[in-house]
């Protein structure tokens, strides 16, 4: 049912910071910031030959990703983000499966203006699953 995993997100608190560890230090190509107000998060793109990762930062005092920098002030794995064919296909599998898809289940647009929705991390050995249909 999924497909290729996308990206690694990684959350940091200073996203400039992280943007000139993977540019300068790594000598990665790194996209523009994006502000994404729907999810909470400013958002840059590292592009490698097999995938991406997504370095995220809090965007207001409500980002959902405040609580996990709480807890790990020096930032980390976020999130994995696998694609699928068919968005509501997949979810409607995984619930009928015994998982759950968090927030109200719809998908809503990602960053790259694709349906994204995530998956509830109790169900996937503790890692938060983002699914973006492609």
């Amino acid at each position: 049912m999924i497909g290729k995993l996308n990206h690694v997100a990684i959350a940091t608190a200073d996203l400039a910071e992280a943007v000139k560890v993977y540019r300068e230090m790594l000598g990665a190509e790194v996209s523009a910031p994006l502000d994404l107000p729907r999810h909470g998060v400013t958002t840059v793109f590292v592009t490698l030959p097999n995938i991406k990762i997504e370095l995220m930062a809090p965007l207001g005092d409500n980002s959902p990703i405040a609580n996990f920098l709480a807890r790990r002030p020096a930032g980390g794995m976020h999130h994995l983000c696998f694609e699928v064919d068919d968005i509501t296909a997949a979810r409607d599998r995984i619930i009928a499966a015994g998982g759950s898809a968090l927030g109200d289940g719809k998908p809503t647009t990602g960053a790259h203006g694709k349906p994204v929705l995530f998956l509830h991390p109790k169900d996937f050995c503790g890692t938060l699953i983002e699914l973006e249909e492609v």
